[in-house]
């Protein structure tokens, strides 16, 4: 584990991120106390259009106007 203070993290920022890219655990400290460990953010994957396609069903009864006790409780006005 690699410790470094606030202001050689500033000055050192650049090979700091790639040190934590390549697998190495940075830390900085306030004097002597670590307060924050850097490391990589997992990427996120990508939507696939249609993914989901033939997995859900909607009901027949979908698009029907709500049963009036149901609709009551609909404070749309």
């Amino acid at each position: 584990m690699a410790q470094f203070s606030v202001h050689d993290a500033k000055t050192n920022l650049s090979r700091l991120i790639a040190d934590a890219l390549a697998g190495e655990e940075v830390v900085i400290a306030r004097g002597n106390v670590p307060v924050v460990r850097l490391a990589p953010v997992a990427p996120r994957g990508r939507r696939t259009f249609g993914a989901l396609k033939g997995k859900i069903a909607i009901d027949a009864q979908f698009d029907e106007p709500l049963p009036d006790d149901e609709r009551d409780g609909w404070s749309l006005g």
